[in-house]
Order: C-alpha cells, then structure tokens, then sequence
C-alpha cells in the first residue's frame, strides 16, 4: 500500500456531523448484520511485507567496519524512522493508546459494536458527534489510502469498506501485529510519523523509555497532532486518569506539554562524526541516497573519533593566540581511501560549515619538498649540494623580492637535507631559480593541486614559498605521491578491501579489514609523476630529525614512535599552518588557521598543526612503528665530508651515477665552469627602439669546458646562435628562461635563470 501518514482527526472521535453522520450511522445499523459474510475488498497486505515497505526518511553512513558515522535526512516530506518493535516498546505506551482509542481491543475482532450502537445513537439524538473507529479500523485506513476520510468525513461506502478491512485483518494478524504496524504508520504531531519519530522529536528518547506522562500526550495527539499543547494536555489528564496508578498528575502532564510541544521537534538520529566529508561523499555517489539507505564509506570510526579530538583539544589550547579553526585528513597510501576527514573543529569554529579539508590556502613551506625534489630529479642538484643561505633581493616588474627565514636570520652555506630539513626560506627561492618557474608549476599541477590555475608570472618567485593556494586534501594525496615512489594515484572516496597492514594502522588495535562495501572503489591506474628514486631521498631527508635541527631542535612534535616523513608550512602573515606527513602506510596532513583569514598570534608549524599530526601518526603507528623503506634501485648511499666542514661527515643519499664523497665550495683557484652572463634571475627587456635581430645576449662558461654544450630550456640552441670561442650569442624571447652548461658526458655544470619582457 502506499505509504501515506494519517489526515488530521478533529475534536473527540467524530468521523463527520450532522445529517451526513446520522445518514452513515443508520445505514450501518441495517447492514452490520451481514458484514461478517462479505469479503474483504482485496488480498490485504502481510505484516512483514508492510514491515519490509517501512522506508525511513534517513539513509545512513557507515565505517569501513559497519559502525554508524553519520546520518543524513533524504526525505524532507515526512520524518520517520527506522521500525519499532512492539516487544521493546513502554508498556506505558501501549496502555495509554487502548484507553484513549481501542479500550475493547483486545475483545473484538475488528469492529466494535457496542461502540457503534452508543455512537449511533448520540449522533442520532444529536448527543454529540462520536465515531467508533477501532485501532484495527484506523490502521485499514493507514494501509489503504482509498479508505482515508476526505473533507466533511468518510462516506458510507468507505465506511463500510473500512469495516471489512479491519475484519479481514482480524483473521490474517495477532494483536499485537496490529498495534505495532499501528505505532510506526501513525502520524502524531508535524512531520512526525511513527512512534520512533514521535518520541525521538518530542522527548529525545527511544520509545521504549516514555513515562506514563509521555504516553498520555502522545496518545492524545492521536486525536489532534496539531492541536495547541494547552488542548493536547487536556485530553492527556483525561487519558492519563485511566491508566493504572501510579498515574501522572495533571500539572505533570502540562508542564510536559509546555516544553515538549512549544519546542521545535529536533531528532538526533545517530552520531554525526562526519558532516563534511558526508556532503563530500554523497555528491559523488551516482545516484542520490534513498531512505533505509545504509551506505559503506573508507571512514574508520575509530580514527575519525582521534582526529576529531585531537584537533578540537589542541585548538582548545590555542584560543588565546587567535586561532579558531582546523581539519585533518588520513590517506591509506596504497589505495588512496579515505581513513579520516575532520573538515572543522565543532567546539571552537567560528564557521563550522566551512569545509577545511577542500577549501584553497597557501600552504607556505609545505611545496618545498617537490622542489627540492625536481632539482634532485632534474641533476641539477643532491642532497649534498651546498645552498647559499645568505641576503637575495631579486628584481621584478614590482619590485625587489627580499625573502627571509622564518627566525630573520641566516645560516649561510647549508647542504640541501638542511635546507629542506630546516625549512630554509632563502635555498628554495634560489632552487626554484635554479629549476624554473615553469617546470616547478607545471611539477605542481602534475602532483594533483589543481587549485594552481594561474601562469608563473603569477605567483613568481613566491611559489618557491608556498604562493599559491591549495586544499589541504590535494596536498595531501601529493605527499601521498611521495610516499608511493612518485605514483600518483587519485583519492578513493569508495572503501574497498585493503591489505594488511605493513606497520599496525589505527588507534591502539590497528586498522581491520575492511568489512561488505555497497559500490568498490573504481580501480585507476597509477601515473608516475616524479622518479622513484628522487622521491626516496626526499622522504629520507623529510624524516631525518638531524636535518631539522638547525630550526627546530633534535626534539619536536614532529618526532613520532616510528620512521615518519612530515614537513609543516606557514603561510604570510600566519594565517595557515600547514603539517603534513607519511610512513609507508600511511599520509596525514593537518591545516590550523582560522576559517576568515585572520592572522594567528605567533603560531608556527610546531606550535600549531604539528602536535595534531603526531597525535593523530602515533596513534596510527602504535602496534607496530613503522620502519624505514628500503633502498628502491637508482639509489645509492655512500659517506661523504665537506671541505670547509660546513656539515658533520655522514652517510648521503644519490641517484646512482651522481654520487661524491668529497663536497667543497668553489674557489677562485679552483674555480669550475660556471656561466658568465646577465645573471642569475635577472629581468631583461627588450629595447623597442633596436630591431630584435641585432638585440643579443651572451653567455659564455668560464673557465671554458672542453666538450661543453649549451641548452636553452631544455634544447640544443640554434647553431647559429654558438660563437668560435664556445661562447652564446642568443636573441633574447619573452618569457622566463633557463639556460644550462653540460659536460661531454651531458652533466648539467652549470644554469641561469632569466626573465624578458
């Protein structure tokens, strides 16, 4: 049958007045002698097939274990949910629905006759206007929209239509069948439909908890859901009168009906551990959720719960310092699923809606490891090479562009594991020099952060830093890149089976296997995006706590139980800070700012979102710490020493074939090829009064290198353009530019990045 809610009952249990009721009445009197030989209408539904038809208006959200995450309404028509059974119902309930509307229930099968003489005969005298409706009556009625009364009362025929189905049902259901369908088909009040929904929306409580003083005003509801709650608490104090003692009094009875029925109905169907990722989830799916929907998602209960608590508790911690606001996100990093989303922190948010997880920021020194990373991919540099950590002021069309280290200082000569380790403002800009800003942009785009919509003159030489914004869940599936050798593989917001854990997974009992899926995730390919071999050496640099000590001292909440990789990030003025972070299981990252873009007051990457990640990665490692990855082929590791000793002698990671064991600054008496020319980052413009072709600009190596040759971003030059004594005569171009020496063997000695415009 379809599933309609009942229409509105008026005042006492009239079915309609004056000559209409006494016409109906009289008929039935004629005819109620021959009712027990007619059939019903048609074959009635079983009571597990209206059971079964019982559709909720939530559909729910699942952990990857079965646990309920989150619920989420689909039918905005109607509130009801999901079926109770008679068996676990308040006896109080079901007492208080016989006295006030069925108290021979348990007697007739189906009509109440005595009922029906004694309404006849007052609607007849003009008494009153009463109707004899038993519970077996209406609930025909719920079941078979046909016989539902429209406007001035049922007419004969559906009477007498009505008092057929309910015979029928008589025969075919126990009592207690048709007082449970009864309870979960009624509608009590608004939107509420069933006794789940009443008691739920009303009291805030499962109905097997109502007290007599509940059941009294829901059974009165029955006879006028949207009555004023003064009227509903009348009719309870009668309702509650016949119930045996101990009775509610009255004044019970009407302060719960000052506060249960004056309030809005607010129904809390289950926790909701994760609302963003929910919208996230559903908007993906297909097609939209139905009701009774139980959907499976990669969440683990367990891990949303730490994540949760832990950003919520330390953003508690943060108050004072003006920060409002964080999200957090687990990776499994080889099927990409979605372990944890926290999109805001619902104690201390200022804008909980909003969605930190997707929403762009500038992510400051957290872009840092993919290029180091392209520079070491490229041969332009190693672990080992020497950075200049001193003052740069580079020209550009707005100005000079000064960048300086987060403490205001400088360290002078660093190799590239300190630079990175310690997060080194002033190596990277001459890095992303050194690379290009183009190539590093388009590495960016490659790795997933699809935010980065602008050209390179865009973000300049601020990209090096962190100039440009990115969601926290795109940077995080990058560092994910990292963690599975440079293979990129997109989120996967549908669970599928994963594999046993490599080094435990999940807080305190490790992560099970995940349990049935509705829909598995779409298997996509893999698209290598960086070397494996670079990839390794930056995560191995990423996870050296000596490398990090220049800034952030041997001890930190960057140090967790086990080998982890993690590089935090700040962006300009404070307002995001960044700790993002893998082991070879697992990729975390941690975003703590403030939802507005307000500044934070003195919050780094320590401070801020690095205790969340630590929290959240030991947990994750806490049966079994993760351990250090094996040497993938391409790498080599051999002891090396600096001369001067800027560095302490230690084992260093190359790529195979680039390796050195001695790394010492250049001098003027032993000077290597170098390029002689404009200078590294200058801007050249072209002069409009000269013709182009006789506008030159010239490079030349010095000392010369036998064999040498030149390229000019990334292609042998024009020959036209080579000279007799080995040196570039080149007609400058618009745009950024990088030209390269190499050796006879094709080694880079030496670049210069330049800019025409």
């Amino acid at each position: 049958m379809p599933d309609l809610p009942p229409p509105p009952r008026g005042e006492g249990r009239g079915e309609g007045g004056g000559q209409t009721g006494r016409r109906m009445l009289f008929g039935l009197a004629l005819s109620f002698l021959l009712l027990p030989a007619l059939p019903a209408l048609a074959a009635l539904p079983s009571f597990q097939s209206v059971k079964a038809a019982h559709i909720p208006s939530e559909a729910w959200l699942l952990d990857r274990h079965g646990e309920v995450i989150h619920s989420l309404r689909v039918n905005d028509k109607v509130r009801r949910l999901p079926w109770v059974s008679l068996s676990v119902l308040s006896p109080a309930m079901t007492q208080a629905l016989l006295v006030s509307e069925d108290k021979r229930f348990m007697e007739h099968t189906g009509v109440d006759w005595r009922a029906v003489v004694s309404a006849m005969w007052d609607n007849l005298s003009g008494a009153s206007h009463r109707g004899a409706s038993t519970l077996t009556m209406q609930l025909a009625g719920l079941l078979d929209p046909d016989l539902n009364r429209p406007t001035g009362g049922r007419s004969l025929g559906q009477k007498w239509d009505q008092m057929k189905e309910a015979r029928a049902l008589e025969r075919t259901w126990t009592k207690q069948q048709i007082l449970e369908a009864y309870l979960n088909r009624v509608n009590f009040r608004g939107e509420l439909a069933g006794i789940h929904a009443a008691a739920r929306g009303l009291f805030r409580k499962h109905p097997s908890g109502l007290s007599k003083a509940e059941a009294s005003l829901l059974a009165a509801l029955l006879r006028g859901p949207n009555a004023e709650p003064a009227v509903v608490a009348r009719r309870a104090c009668g309702v509650a009168a016949l119930l045996a003692p101990p009775r509610p009094t009255c004044n019970q009875i009407q302060r719960l009906a000052r506060v249960a029925l004056a309030r809005p109905a607010q129904i809390e169907t289950g926790p909701q551990l994760a609302p963003h990722f929910a919208r996230q989830f559903v908007a993906r799916l297909a097609k939209p959720p139905k009701g009774g929907d139980r959907l499976t998602t990669p969440l683990d209960a367990r891990l949303q719960r730490l994540a949760t608590q832990a950003l919520e508790h330390h953003l508690a911690r943060l108050l004072d310092r003006q920060v409002s606001d964080g999200a957090a996100v687990v990776l499994d990093n080889k099927s990409g699923e979605i372990l944890a989303y926290v999109g805001a922190s619902g104690l201390t948010s200022l804008a909980p809606e909003v969605d930190g997880v997707t929403a762009p920021r500038l992510p400051g020194s957290a872009l840092k490891p993919f290029l180091y990373g392209l520079a070491i991919e490229q041969g332009l540099l190693t672990a080992a090479s020497p950075l200049d950590d001193s003052p740069l002021a580079l020209d550009t069309p707005t100005g000079q562009y000064v960048p300086q280290n987060y403490e205001r200082d400088f360290k002078g000569w660093v190799s590239l594991r300190s630079a990175l380790g310690s997060s080194l403002n002033v190596p990277a800009v001459r890095t992303l020099v050194l690379v290009g800003g183009e190539r590093f942009l388009q590495r960016l785009r490659d790795l997933g952060l699809a935010t980065l919509k602008e050209d390179a003159d865009f973000y300049g030489y601020s990209l090096a830093l962190g100039g440009g914004e990115v969601t926290l869940l795109d940077l995080a599936n990058a560092y994910r890149t990292l963690a599975n050798g440079g293979l990129l593989k997109p989120v996967a917001w549908q669970p599928g089976n994963m594999p046993p854990s490599a080094d435990g997974g999940g807080p305190g009992r490790g992560l099970r296997p995940s349990g049935r899926v509705n829909t598995p995730g779409v298997k996509v390919p893999a698209r290598r995006v960086m070397s494996a071999p670079a990839s390794h050496i930056i995560g191995d640099i990423l996870a050296d706590k000596s490398a990090r000590t220049l800034a952030f001292g041997l001890n930190s909440p960057l140090e967790t139980t086990g080998w982890a990789a993690v590089k935090t990030g700040t962006s300009k003025d404070m307002r995001d800070n960044w700790a993002l972070g893998y082991t070879p299981r697992y990729t975390v990252g941690v975003w703590v700012g403030n939802a507005s873009g307000a500044p934070m007051h003195d919050v780094s990457g320590i401070t801020g979102a690095a205790p969340v990640w630590q929290t959240i990665m030991n947990a994750l490692q806490a049966p079994r710490p993760a351990t250090q990855p094996p040497l993938p082929p391409g790498v080599e590791r051999r002891p090396i020493r600096f001369e001067p000793p800027l560095e302490p002698d230690r084992q260093e990671l190359f790529l195979t074939g680039t390796g050195q064991d001695l790394i010492a600054l250049a001098t003027d008496t032993a000077p290597g090829p170098r390029i002689q020319g404009p200078g590294n980052g200058a801007i050249l413009a072209l002069d409009p009064d000269i013709p182009h072709d006789r506008q030159q600009v010239r490079f030349s190596a010095h000392p010369p290198a036998p064999g040498q040759t030149w390229q000019m971003d990334g292609q042998p030059p024009d020959p036209a353009w080579l000279q007799p004594d080995g040196s570039l005569a080149w007609p400058p171009g618009k745009g950024p530019h990088r030209i390269t020496l190499h050796g006879p063997d094709g080694k880079v000695l030496d670049a210069m990045f330049i800019t025409v415009k």
